[in-house]
């Protein structure tokens, strides 16, 4: 099981050059049930990186182009009058589907962001009264630019927090960026994936079972108050006006968890807890104004955390 996902990032790594970071992080948060934020300028493979994990893990796909025209009937779907049977019938939505890509989710005002709040927590959408459950592998992966650039809604705190990660895509390299123009000179063609040559590695069924391992990973109690401590001292950092959540304590145990399983450790150690702390925290961190006027970053604040708690021997 855990050679599978192996492959499946050596897979993505020979398309995705340069961004072995962004991958790791998809892998623990597909593992720890947890969805994503990719936030990077445009061009640099976001979306593309999202269809090759669908290819790879047999999933069922569905992308949301997200402007501002966008409502939220376009993203869950509505309740169409049907002339023949003389009844009102039900047009899902492309959120009904395993994996939601949120293209550009900032590009949209905030009442269509919050139609996604209820499926990212508990998995279901409510309309017209009535409750429809989703696929148990809904994954949202959203991507984002950065708010500096025009036009853009920034997420509210409610729902940046049901995000497990954010994490930055960067430019590649200059090796990796040339490993990617020779891939195009050589045939590879990012806009028609079907002509790839890459196949499905991973579907449904395995993930599920995976997920079933990640969560019998042992935690030692001085993990659990480590972890509690950071959490706990989140909330003190005078550079904040918002720490961590108790929401961001279960993903980050989560996120611990899966992070050991595909190290292929059957315990959760210290570095597991630090090694998914930028991308776990730096979304939910709101830093007050006189530290953002004093050019203090929440990556920063972040790091001066880890280094304050002591870490368990």
């Amino acid at each position: 099981m855990k050679n599978a996902f192996q492959q499946l990032r050596t897979e993505i790594g020979t398309v995705i050059l340069g961004q072995s970071s962004v991958v790791e992080a998809l892998l623990v948060a597909l593992l720890a049930e947890g969805h994503v934020i990719l936030e990077g300028v445009p061009g640099t493979a976001k979306t593309l990186l999202v269809k090759l994990f669908s290819t790879l893990i047999q999933g069922e796909f569905r992308r949301v182009q997200l402007t501002p025209d966008v409502l939220p009937a376009d993203v869950l779907g509505t309740s169409i009058f049907d002339l023949a049977s003389q009844q009102f019938i039900l047009r899902k939505g492309p959120i009904f589907t395993q994996i939601l890509l949120a293209d550009e989710i900032n590009r949209t005002p905030p009442k269509t962001q919050a139609a996604l709040l209820e499926a990212m927590e508990e998995r279901q959408v409510t309309l017209d009264g009535e409750t429809l459950p989703l696929s148990p592998l809904f994954w949202t992966i959203a991507t984002q630019n950065p708010l500096e650039f025009e036009g853009t809604y920034p997420l509210p705190e409610a729902q940046l927090d049901r995000f497990l990660f954010k994490m930055v895509v960067d430019y590649p390299n200059a090796a990796a960026e040339k490993q990617m123009l020779a891939n195009i000179l050589g045939g590879f063609e990012p806009h028609n994936l079907s002509q790839w040559t890459g196949r499905p590695i991973l579907d449904g069924d395995r993930i599920l079972a995976a997920r079933q391992e990640v969560r019998s990973i042992h935690v030692e109690d001085s993990i659990l108050d480590y972890l509690l401590n950071l959490v706990t001292g989140s909330r003190s950092q005078p550079e904040l006006l918002l720490g961590a959540s108790p929401r961001a304590a279960v993903g980050w145990l989560r996120a611990a968890q899966a992070k050991a399983w595909l190290d292929d450790r059957t315990f959760v150690t210290p570095d597991d807890i630090k090694g998914i702390a930028l991308p776990l925290l730096r979304h939910r961190f709101i830093l007050k104004p006189e530290a953002q006027l004093d050019g203090i970053s929440v990556d920063r604040v972040i790091r001066n955390l880890l280094s304050r708690i002591p870490v368990p021997r």
